[in-house]
């Protein structure tokens, strides 16, 4: 959610940001807010007024009764009583002009950063760069479902009489490489300095509402019935989610933590052949990181985090690529996002999302009051998140990238003491 101050006072750079992010059917709520905006100042305004005259009035009253003027004190005070009546309607009319005015804000996007290029989906994003050598063996790959089977790794039929579609049965050494990528990522974050933490997996609605914006949540999260509680899509809303109302020392920033957790996501839509399997599920898990820190340290937390996922997988011996998301393809509440693409033998193309590092400036902290304490007054801090890993989809470019022709799959270096220390899987 951005400052209403801001929105005031730039109106013109508001409207040309939707339009940028091809939201040209919200440019008249810019407008409409600062109208709503000034309704709800001048109501605060008058309440200002009639408070400070029934303070006074009160005062009267004491002098007036000291006095002994019995009948004017009680005129004052039907005089003061009528003006509590009109605070209360007042109270009533302000409190709606400030929902009326929060409700528009928060259906208004973070304004993006200047480095970001204009696109209007994700087929416009753009390419940054490229990190460990591209290969296609001599030899065909299969289908990930077709490998994952013969290595007796995955059972989704049982999957789907159990629970339906978007879940499966990770079975022997293949469950046990899910694990193992995922203790190996705890441990690799823990060695960047992140303090590592096993979040709640369900949050409530004013943490949902405050991590993301409304359009993401109806597409993404379960809500349980009966409950003010939703599961999370995602360990970094439980993450900055533990930040909310919090005033935090300029001395303890940045707070670095790195999370675990399963993930339950709708994954509303239809998807095409490459999204069947495990890459698109309504259940998965993930080692994810989060930075809560000074607004003028976000960017350069930001390049320093998008690093440690692209050596993360290239410690795995997985080629990967990094793409700038593009201006129509950021959520509403990004600064600026880059996602890192893991390259498929199969397709001979990079084809696999493993993961996205966000910048987004306050908009989470101005929602969720995360706060630093500052001598001349407090401000708000800046959030960031990105995946470190999240299995099982990753699995689809390992066992890509690491087969071979006899249909093992090959375990890197740093996986094996996770792994018993197999070197292959078969």
């Amino acid at each position: 959610m951005l400052d209403i101050k801001f929105v005031r006072a730039n109106p013109e750079a508001m409207e040309e940001n939707l339009r940028k992010k091809f939201q040209d059917d919200k440019v008249p709520l810019v407008e409409e807010v600062i109208k709503r905006d000034k309704e709800h100042r001048d109501i605060l305004g008058q309440l200002e007024a009639l408070r400070a005259q029934r303070n006074a009035g009160s005062k009267e009253i004491g002098k007036l009764m000291g006095q002994k003027k019995f009948e004017e004190a009680e005129a004052k005070k039907k005089e003061i009583a009528k003006i509590g009546n009109e605070l209360d309607m007042l109270a009533a009319q302000e409190i709606a002009a400030s929902e009326k005015v929060q409700r528009i804000m928060f259906k208004l996007p973070q304004m993006i950063d200047d480095s970001v290029p204009e696109g209007r989906d994700d087929s416009e994003n753009v390419e940054v760069a490229r990190y460990g050598e591209a290969k296609v063996p001599d030899f065909e790959v299969p289908y990930h479902v077709d490998i994952l089977e013969k290595l007796s790794g995955i059972d989704l039929d049982s999957a789907r009489k159990t629970s339906g579609n978007g879940f499966y049965f990770l079975m022997g050494d293949v469950a046990r490489l899910h694990s193992a990528v995922i203790s190996y990522a705890r441990d690799f974050m823990i060695d960047k300095g992140f303090t590592y933490c096993i979040p709640p997996y369900m949050i409530r609605g004013s943490v949902v509402t405050g991590v993301m914006s409304f359009a993401e949540m109806e597409g993404m999260m379960y809500h349980i019935d009966g409950e003010d509680l939703f599961l999370i899509g995602t360990s970094e809303h439980s993450m900055i989610g533990k930040f909310i109302d919090t005033i935090n020392k300029k001395e303890t920033l940045p707070q670095c933590l790195t999370s675990y957790s399963p993930c339950f996501r709708k994954e509303v839509g239809a998807h095409g052949i490459e999204e069947r399997g495990i890459f698109r599920v309504h259940q998965f898990e993930k080692q994810e990181m989060i930075v809560v820190c000074e607004p003028e340290d976000s960017m350069a937390w930001f390049e320093k985090m998008l690093s440690y996922t692209v050596e993360f997988f290239q410690s795995l011996e997985i080629p990967v690529r990094t793409l700038e998301c593009c201006s129509g393809d950021l959520a509403d509440l990004k600064v600026k996002s880059i996602d890192v693409e893991a390259w498929s033998p199969r397709q001979q193309k990079y084809a696999f999302e493993v993961g996205s590092c966000s910048t987004l400036g306050d908009a989470q902290a101005r929602r969720l009051g995360i706060r630093i304490k500052n001598k001349e007054g407090n401000y708000f801090a800046h959030t960031l998140n990105n995946t470190v890993v999240a299995p099982p989809r990753m699995l689809i470019p390992f066992v890509e990238n690491h087969l071979r022709e006899d249909g093992s799959v090959y375990i890197p270096e740093v996986l094996r003491p996770y792994m018993g220390g197999k070197e292959t899987i078969a």
